[in-house]
């Protein structure tokens, strides 16, 4: 028997090379994981044809065994390189606009075409809404703002 003849390896592989492309958006390695996983439901289907059931019982598997093990440390390594920012930690420091006013720490800003909510830097500071903020902070998925004030200088 061609190993050509029986195709479900080959679902397999694709589905693999599907999931570890797509990571490439994510960056924070599930889908590299489940990448693995599908790559091993490949492999087993490549020598066990038409045995599914073992194939997905290996897949998954794999998958939660490099989700439990490989994943954490791949994102500690990451994070703790030389230069590393989170997305969240590039905010700081951005400029956005209130979209609604921001009044007893809660409100809504827009921040690089994103909607956040948001608080001000000091209690009881109010912001109007349209108002031009710049990001002191980020508070979880709350981000800490202060007015920015135009110049006067020449």
């Amino acid at each position: 028997m061609e190993p050509f003849e029986d195709w479900p390896w080959l679902v397999w592989l694709v589905g693999s090379a599907v999931l570890a492309c797509t990571e490439m958006l994510t960056g924070d390695f599930t889908l590299l994981m489940l990448a693995g996983g599908a790559a091993a439901g490949a492999l087993t289907a490549f020598f066990l044809p038409g045995m599914i059931l073992v194939q997905a019982i290996v897949a998954v598997a794999v998958a939660i065994l490099m989700l439990a093990v490989l994943r954490p440390t791949l994102l500690r390594r990451v994070r703790e390189a030389p230069g590393y920012r989170s997305s969240l930690d590039k905010l700081v420091g951005s400029n956005g606009v209130a979209t609604s006013e921001i009044t007893d720490g809660h409100g809504q800003v827009k921040v690089d075409g994103e909607e956040w909510s948001a608080r001000s830097v000091e209690p009881g500071m109010t912001i109007a809404s349209g108002e031009k903020v710049e990001v002191f902070e980020v508070d979880g998925t709350t981000l800490v703002v202060y007015p920015v004030f135009k110049s006067l200088g020449p």
